[in-house]
């Protein structure tokens, strides 16, 4: 399996844009993974573990770019970045044999907030989604990022969105647009699984309450985590003793300190920082179909090699 470089032109500037694909072997369609670089990378940021899952199970395997790193307006979630996604998509399904009921996304940091965007925007073209250490609350991750040792991130989204989101009307109308929590609803999403490392926005740069908060907005009202919860577990790298999870499961060697399940979404708090675990995320999506409700008890969570990718910059 080797990646080659292609073009193809968007549909929404008639730009030619690059993507990155491996095609399945033979001519009967086959699943489809995408996966999506974080904040400041490209499409040639490419991961080790999901080349060796698509080449020993014949999948075709596609990194678009849309539109690189996220410091400039085409980029970070922007329409332009959105219809770029679809039109890879399209482009794959019109030079590769792949199975409509079989198209993957997975991604981490920057890559999870694209996954959980498009989760959000075109919840018809996946069979499930995996989203890694996300941002979905962009404004906020603004705020959060200001002043501290993330400052960089800060600066990306104020160029991005033309201005600072918490002074600027229009640029809070960007990050809000930009933002998955503007576009997730209940009940109109694929099979979504949501996974962060409990140390995340101290040993990383995201806190945990970015994916809370996502999980929230989809889970049933009985299900949700509270605010003083999610305060607490921010604030100690813990869960409280009341939610925590006690069935020991694992993503690989990874111990999970939380596992909150709501109709077709999943929230996972794991033992680590700011971390993609590509087998867990792999084994789980495999399971998966579109149109169906989503599989979560499918050997995900013994896996021995739990193929960690920290997710930096």
């Amino acid at each position: 399996m080797e990646l080659q470089l292609f073009e193809f032109t968007s549909s929404f500037d008639h730009s030619r844009q690059p993507l990155l694909l491996a095609r399945a072997h033979g001519d009967t369609p086959r699943p489809l993974l995408v996966g999506l670089h974080t904040w400041s990378n490209d499409l040639h940021q490419k991961s080790p573990d999901c080349i060796a899952f698509c080449r020993e199970h014949n999948w075709s395997l596609l990194y678009p770019d849309f539109r690189g790193p996220n410091w400039t307006s085409a980029a970070l979630g922007s329409d332009a970045a959105v219809s770029d996604i679809v039109d890879a998509v399209q482009f794959v399904e019109e030079n590769a044999p792949v199975d409509p009921e079989r198209i993957y996304l997975l991604g981490g940091s920057g890559g999870g907030h694209m996954s959980l965007l498009m989760a959000g925007r075109h919840p018809e073209l996946w069979a499930a989604v995996s989203a890694w250490c996300p941002i979905s609350d962009v404004g906020k991750w603004f705020r959060e990022c200001s002043g501290t040792i993330h400052q960089p991130y800060a600066d990306h989204i104020f160029q991005a969105c033309g201005g600072d989101p918490s002074r600027n009307p229009e640029a809070e109308r960007e990050a809000l647009h930009r933002s998955p929590v503007h576009w997730l609803k209940p009940g109109r999403i694929p099979p979504l699984c949501i996974s962060t490392g409990i140390h995340d926005g101290h040993t990383g740069s995201v806190p945990v309450s970015q994916a809370i908060n996502a999980f929230n907005l989809l889970a049933a009202p009985d299900m949700r985590i509270a605010p003083e919860e999610i305060s607490f577990i921010v604030r100690e790298e813990r869960i409280p003793e009341k939610i925590r999870c006690r069935n020991q499961k694992q993503f690989g060697d990874r111990k999970i300190h939380l596992l909150r399940r709501s109709g077709n979404v999943q929230l996972a708090l794991f033992e680590g920082g700011h971390d993609l675990l590509a087998a867990p995320a792999l084994q789980w999506l495999s399971c998966q179909r579109r149109g169906v409700p989503a599989l979560w008890e499918c050997g995900e969570f013994s896996q021995s090699d739990s193929g960690t990718e920290a997710l930096g910059k």
